[in-house]
């Protein structure tokens, strides 16, 4: 019997915000969402471990141009820490090295909680993809390895604590890039004197991207192909909060073929458009020149009519 013949891949462009399940990999979501779509092309912006829930913005097609836009957006968490247990992983999913009781109060929770607020300083932890020597530090740990690690300068822009019940913090944790969340339930619970890791955790906000606005994998399975794509955004969702600069034909064929533009406003980022229709990302230097960065490739939807 012939094996049924596969369709070819989609040139599909967009992104979509996936509600990731507990349990799987950010790249198996993402795999999972490209299988779907029958995507050519697709990536994500930045991993969720298993263990975490929540707001996973993938990309397809031209938006993977943009994808590393959300690297440096500082992102919200929910996060349930469990104190009085530590693991070798910091969260649920390590062994348990250390159990001790639990004999603190709320003030005493709020008042450490204050003393992580702002620029700080944190260890990242060995069960991390950051690499030394080429090898990521988890295969270290795994190895049985600890190695010196530096720390890093992270910004913690605000914690709430919403319950204190016994031994569980439920907190919402807004921070920069870089900032482990298992490290500081970690780093909160040796403060406190009495240990903790991660209990459980749930990303809701990526800079501007809300998680109200994603789609769960099961929901998405559940879409025939016409209702999934309704469910992409613009690749240049990834660039909201960046000012417009919206070119005319000329301008657009200028920056399309590399060359620079004049425009009025701030030196910085820029996102540029011609009729409407996204062309890619610019920076405009100080003396007025519109340089194009990342430009996404002509289509009949992005090219005026009249270039």
């Amino acid at each position: 019997m012939n094996a049924p013949r596969r369709l070819p891949r989609r040139a599909i462009d967009g992104v979509l915000l996936l509600d990731k399940p507990l349990g799987l990999t950010s790249n198996a979501a993402l795999q999972s969402a490209r299988r779907l779509y029958n995507a050519a092309k697709a990536g994500h912006t930045g991993t969720l471990d298993p263990l975490a829930t929540g707001l996973l913005p993938l990309c397809f097609g031209e938006a993977t141009k943009f994808a590393g836009e959300l690297l440096d957006a500082d992102k919200t968490y929910a996060a349930t820490v469990r104190l009085g247990i530590t693991t070798d992983t910091a969260d649920a999913e390590g062994q348990v090295l250390q159990t001790r009781p639990v004999q603190v109060s709320a003030q005493q929770v709020e008042a450490v909680l204050r003393g992580f607020t702002g620029e700080i300083l944190q260890v990242p932890p060995m069960y991390s993809a950051l690499k030394r020597d080429g090898k990521p530090l988890y295969a270290y740990a795994r190895e049985g390895i600890t190695l010196e690690r530096a720390p890093r300068r992270i910004t913690i822009h605000s914690i709430e604590l919403h319950q204190f019940c016994e031994d569980t913090l439920s907190l919402t944790v807004v921070c920069s890039k870089g900032t482990y969340i298992r490290t500081l339930a970690e780093d909160i619970g040796a403060a406190l004197g009495c240990g903790a890791h991660l209990q459980a955790l749930r990303r809701t906000c990526i800079g501007r991207l809300q998680l109200d606005r994603a789609v769960p994998l099961l929901d998405l399975e559940a879409l025939d192909q016409q209702q999934r794509d309704t469910r992409l955004l613009p690749a240049d969702a990834l660039l909201e909060g960046l000012p417009r600069a919206e070119l005319d034909s000329n301008g657009a064929l200028r920056l399309g073929h590399g060359q620079p533009v004049r425009w009025n406003g701030t030196a910085g980022r820029w996102r540029a458009y011609a009729q409407g229709a996204f062309l890619g990302l610019c920076e405009l230097d100080e003396a007025g020149w519109l340089n194009p960065r990342r430009l996404i490739a002509a289509t009949e939807e992005n090219t005026p009519a009249n270039a």
